[in-house]
């Protein structure tokens, strides 16, 4: 059954009067195509979960653990596909002459499925960045066998890690800044399945909002964020946001 109601009206209206739009997502989006989410059950490995690999100093004691990990999650982001949420968004971009999607998530299906105006507010899964010179490259399209010895940088020889930001790492130059700029002039927030946990991403949409955005949230589980938006449609991604994106004006 399609996603309809009141609330989808509002949604639309407000993005109807909007001249510009800040799309927001997290990892519920993702998980809509199978991707594991970060602190969820899938997201044991190994027996590790999450948190005690996604450390610098994870990757200092055995860099060679860490890398057969993101091998493993860059495997299934690669065989996952951009669900109907993703592709929404995408459109979604092709409606506002001003618009920009900031996600949390780093599995490329945004990418995928067609967005350009983005930010990854947390690297990309699909690059690698030298610890000696600092390049950032495109990681090989085959990930490779998940135990293979951790790559070097073609340049300078240095050992390379994910393109990822790490527990207890600062956010990459200028990304936090340009997000947090672009909300505070936007007519609309979008916020996408993200559970409000992570923090700043989760203050972009809320400083944004007390700048005078409209804000919506697509949640279907009521968190900070759908207590303090405008609008919260109460249902996954997939099917709220192509909804959504079908009562908007062409």
């Amino acid at each position: 059954m399609a996603f309809d109601g009141p609330d989808l009206d509002r949604a639309a209206e407000i993005l109807a009067g909007a001249e510009s739009l800040l799309v927001l997502t997290g990892a519920g989006v993702s998980a809509e195509s199978g991707i594991p989410t970060f602190r969820g059950a899938g997201g044991l490995w190994r027996n590790f979960r999450a948190e005690e690999l996604a450390t610098p100093e994870a990757f200092a004691r055995d860099p060679g653990l860490v890398w057969s990990w993101y091998r493993w999650r860059r495997r299934i982001c690669l065989e996952a596909s951009p669900n109907a949420g993703h592709l929404a968004i995408a459109g979604l971009e092709d409606r506002f002459p001003s618009f920009l999607l900031a996600t949390q998530n780093v599995d490329g299906l945004h990418r995928r499925a067609s967005s350009r105006r983005m930010l990854e507010l947390h690297g990309s899964i699909h690059h690698s960045r030298c610890t000696g010179c600092g390049t950032v490259a495109d990681l090989p399209a085959d990930p490779g066998p998940e135990d293979a010895p951790p790559p070097r940088c073609a340049p300078c020889g240095g050992l390379l890690r994910p393109h990822i930001v790490w527990f207890g790492e600062g956010y990459h130059e200028g990304v936090l800044e340009t997000a947090f700029a672009f909300a505070r002039t936007a007519g609309a927030i979008l916020v996408a399945g993200t559970s409000a946990m992570v923090w700043p991403p989760a203050a972009i949409a809320l400083d944004g909002q007390a700048h005078g955005a409209a804000l919506i949230d697509v949640n279907p589980e009521e968190t900070e964020i759908s207590r303090a938006a405008d609008v919260w449609l109460a249902a996954p991604s997939g099917e709220s946001l192509p909804a959504l994106l079908a009562r908007l004006p062409r």
